[in-house]
């Protein structure tokens, strides 16, 4: 009996390590109806508390696969009452009815499955059982459970404990889990939560900490009416001597944002200058697939009309280049942007290349219009007709000709092909970066230095549309922690950095959460009067492998995917913590010889 038991624990463990080594992500069928895969703890919320991002193997029930039918083409059907296709009904497929079947979540094992892996799985790391080799360390194995138990275990996983590279023990972790309550008074209590991590380690000595989340910034309900944002701002506290269940932490708690911004978000200050990027984009997006989608122009006139009037504004005057900078800047018919939009970015010395810029891309809806308004501009360069001005530092094609109209010696641009809208990119390039530059070194938030990376134009233009991109999103972050948090200056200077830094070296990704340090005391108003969404207490007792911990989370939402709870009574939205899930999760540590039918 016991060699079998090594044999499959050894078999278990070749299995792991097989997935452990593979890059591939996709599921393994294991027995017959356990499907294994590996992916990141900060996936799975309850995983997420003990595990954080680090990869994690999940096992669970295999979901029999259910849209593919023997070979037989799939059929949609058109209208249920239409009878001419009644004949039709046998053969047809009813998507709605399969994408019901498919949209099956993930299924649990049974307890006494759950144990016997984690006894192999245990087994596999004790470098104490003879027949198993010395092996390395494995991923924490968690594995659904159905609940069956008394205490209605959900989750068990196990976790390696090393000294240096050498597997010393093994962490046993059993989360159970109840249903919702909007009675706060149905609650545990901390007595009952020391009691409870009493029945598994008896002493008189114990260590209880808090930690809470709250949300700062996010989707809202307006008039009954949940408006969906991408962007989220909340905050992660931690603190010790906890008094009571569910209690406000208190100002001496370490307190972490975690900042999540998606660009695009209509109430940010930065969405008209979004919708300036994404018409970058959509000229980037041309030039590498040969197609481009035109949106809707902003201006009334055309683009070569604009053009026209911008060339004649510069013709008519007589005055120094100065007072031509200030009259083309007054009289400008670009529309302005939104006030709190104007505070933030908007420039006062556009030169004459991003002067064109804003009209063009305000206007042009086709090759041919951004051909017609570069080639008016050409000629009447060419002729001497206007002598503009630009910044020193523009690095345009188009820039470039107006330095050389300068000497009255222009080279022959053929405005054909794709020259005319890698022209127009590099001017909105150059134009967008002096944006960026102009407010985070006005703001004192970093030095040119620290931006060489994100200016530079040795690189290819669709790099360069990336590095823009990474940019923005940094202004983004930065400037809704500022509008909407009032985050002082010397936790936005830390964050820009932080973001530099990030970008510098990881691809441009909006689902990435950055953390900042914070003193409760700064964001206080926020936290203290709302109801967090997440609230937790941690009974612990012991020292290294005898430590055992006792958690109680609560949640406003379920964090259990796989079992569905009873949603009990509708409460209004006036009550205090409508859906609150009670998730106590018990955790040991334990020596590698200690197997997995502790769990009782």
């Amino acid at each position: 009996m016991g060699s079998e038991v090594i044999s499959k624990s050894k078999e278990f463990y070749n299995i792991l390590r097989c997935l452990q080594d593979e890059e591939s992500n996709e599921p393994f069928a294991y027995e017959e109806d356990i499907q294994m895969l590996k992916t990141d703890g900060d996936r799975i919320p309850v995983l997420k508390m003990y595990c954080g991002s680090q990869t994690v193997f999940i096992c669970e029930k295999a979901v029999p696969k259910t849209n593919e039918p023997d070979d037989k083409p799939m059929k949609e059907t058109t209208n249920c009452n239409d009878s001419s296709d009644a004949d039709n009904d046998d053969d047809a497929i009813d998507i709605n009815a399969i994408a019901l079947l498919t949209e099956v979540g993930p299924q649990p094992l049974t307890i006494a499955k759950a144990r016997q892996l984690l006894s192999w799985y245990t087994l596999s790391q004790n470098t104490n059982v003879s027949s198993i080799d010395n092996n390395p360390a494995l991923h924490p194995l968690w594995v659904r459970c159905d609940m069956s138990d008394p205490a209605g275990t959900t989750w068990f996983g196990a976790e390696t404990v090393c000294m240096g590279k050498r597997v010393s023990g093994v962490k046993l972790y059993s989360v159970t889990c109840k249903g919702s309550t909007a009675d706060k008074a149905s609650l545990i209590t901390l007595e009952q939560l020391k009691q409870e991590h009493n029945k598994r380690h008896h002493t008189c000595s114990v260590t209880i900490k808090g930690s809470a989340r709250f949300i700062l910034f996010g989707s809202t309900v307006v008039e009954n009416t949940m408006i969906e944002s991408q962007s989220s701002v909340t905050v992660d506290f931690k603190w010790s001597h906890v008094e009571s269940i569910l209690e406000t932490p208190p100002l001496s708690s370490t307190a972490t944002l975690n900042i999540k911004v998606a660009n695009g978000d209509m109430r940010s200050p930065m969405y008209e200058m979004y919708r300036e990027l994404e018409f970058l984009q959509t000229l980037a997006d041309g030039l590498r697939t040969g197609e481009t989608e035109w949106v809707e122009p902003l201006e009334s006139m055309s683009a070569v009309n604009l053009t026209t009037a911008f060339l004649d504004e510069l013709r008519d005057t007589s005055k120094t280049l100065k007072n031509q900078t200030a009259k083309t800047t007054t009289n400008a018919e670009v529309k302005p942007e939104t006030d709190i939009f104007n505070s933030f970015l908007e420039r006062g010395d556009l030169d004459f290349v991003e002067q064109l810029w804003v009209r063009m891309r305000r206007s042009v809806t086709s090759y041919q219009d951004i051909g017609d308004c570069l080639k008016l501009v050409t000629e009447a360069l060419r002729y001497g007709d206007v002598k503009p001005w630009i910044h020193r530092d523009s690095s345009s094609s188009l820039s470039k000709l107006i330095l050389q109209s300068y000497h009255q010696q222009i080279d022959h641009v053929s405005l054909t092909g794709v020259t005319p809208v890698q022209m127009l990119l590099e001017m909105g390039l150059d134009k967008m970066r002096k944006d960026y530059i102009n407010y985070l070194i006005g703001e004192e938030l970093t030095t040119l230095n620290h931006l060489g990376y994100y200016l530079s134009t040795e690189v290819d233009l669709q790099e360069q549309v990336i590095r823009l991109r990474k940019l923005h999103h940094l202004l983004e972050i930065i400037v809704t922690c500022s509008t909407f948090l009032g985050l002082t200056y010397d936790r936005l200077f830390l964050l820009t950095q932080s973001c530099l830094q990030h970008y510098k070296t990881h691809p441009y990704d909006e689902e990435h959460e950055f953390k900042l340090q914070i003193k409760p005391a700064l964001i206080s108003h926020f936290y203290q009067k709302e109801q967090p969404v997440l609230w937790g207490a941690e009974v612990s007792s012991g020292h290294g492998a005898r430590e055992v911990r006792t958690s109680l989370t609560l949640s406003d939402r379920p964090l259990v995917d796989h079992v569905i709870f009873e949603s009990g009574e509708h409460y209004s939205q006036h009550d205090t913590w409508l859906q609150m899930y009670f998730v106590p999760s018990k955790v040991q540590i334990i020596l590698l010889f200690f197997n997995c039918f502790f769990f009782r």
